[in-house]
């Protein structure tokens, strides 16, 4: 084998343990900010605006979706998918992300602004 072939799945096997670990930590924190509104923040939100539950259901089944998505990301990641099944996984995730945050800022936004709510914002955001 060549030195310059070497040098390449060195630097394939970098970038695999690169993207394995920002995979990880932003999984960690997207799913621990999920779970703290499911937990803290829309229950505070149903109870003060009675007519957003479904709303914060639809929210909540967004955030399950995701919660999958980012499970089967992290196993390509780890049995080391192909570039292409990593870049379908992602766009699939930066799809329902997007219009999960659309739709979250369009409903909850203003009544974000007007919400009287004494927690700790780690334990309502999760670690972003």
């Amino acid at each position: 084998m060549t030195r310059a072939a070497l040098n390449g799945g060195e630097a394939a096997e970098r970038a695999t343990r690169d993207l394995l670990l920002f995979c990880r930590g932003f999984c960690t924190a997207l799913t621990g900010h999920h779970e703290g509104e499911d937990r803290e923040l829309f229950p505070a939100i149903a109870a003060a605006h009675p007519q957003l539950r479904d709303t914060l259901r639809y929210l909540e089944q967004d955030h399950s979706m995701i919660a999958h998505l980012l499970t089967d990301l992290q196993a390509a990641v780890e049995w080391v998918a192909s570039p292409v099944e990593l870049d379908q996984h992602l766009e699939g995730i930066a799809a329902i992300m997007e219009s999960h945050f659309r739709y979250e800022e369009r409903q909850l936004l203003t009544v974000l602004d007007t919400l009287a709510f004494d927690a700790d914002p780690h334990d309502v955001l999760g670690p972003l």
